[in-house]
């Protein structure tokens, strides 16, 4: 199996994304009937407080991982960047399931600072989410895929550079946007 995912990382990369896409919007649109989960309050009012440590730690471990790599220590790199995708999963899962049983959290501050501060962070945090979506498929197909003598003559390491940017910068804004949601207002 793994000669012909290799041999079709791109084209899976794309399905994959697509695939993910559509039930993030799904759920985000209200496609998924909210009857489908369990609703446990306690623990969708937790979700955002978790999902902020979970960025948090997980711009900790794509940081971690690109020193790695930096440092030409493939084994902790490619740890960190499994790790950071798996929490990057997890904060996901969380949220869709606190869309889909209570829907998106209204902005409790004021209108100027919704209209000028937090709708543009929230405009590029999700943009920047759904960019990378594709990128990091490509680069955790080609990683898992092939070789550590491979990956240098791949489009991995300026991929991945790209979507490592991006991803951080998304997560960033991410915390930004839980601190004027719960924190600030």
């Amino acid at each position: 199996m793994a000669v012909r995912t290799r041999d079709h990382v791109p084209v899976l990369a794309a399905v994959l994304s697509l695939v993910s896409l559509a039930l993030v919007f799904g759920a985000v649109l209200g496609a998924v009937p909210a009857s489908l989960l369990p609703h446990a309050p306690a623990a969708v009012a937790a979700i955002p407080h978790l999902n902020a440590v979970v960025s948090l730690v997980a711009i900790g471990t794509i940081a971690y991982g690109w020193r790695q790599i930096r440092a030409g220590n493939v084994r902790n790199h490619r740890a960190a960047m499994i790790t950071a995708a798996v929490l990057f999963a997890a904060f996901l899962l969380l949220y869709l399931y606190k869309v889909v049983v209570e829907g998106t959290a209204p902005f409790p501050g004021p209108d100027a600072v919704y209209r000028f501060v937090y709708l543009p962070l929230l405009a590029i945090h999700m943009t920047l989410a759904v960019v990378c979506v594709p990128l990091l498929y490509y680069v955790l197909l080609i990683g898992l895929t092939h070789t550590v003598a491979e990956i240098p003559r791949t489009r991995h390491p300026r991929v991945g550079r790209v979507a490592a940017a991006l991803w951080l910068t998304s997560f960033a804004l991410g915390i930004a946007v839980y601190l004027l949601l719960y924190v600030v207002y």
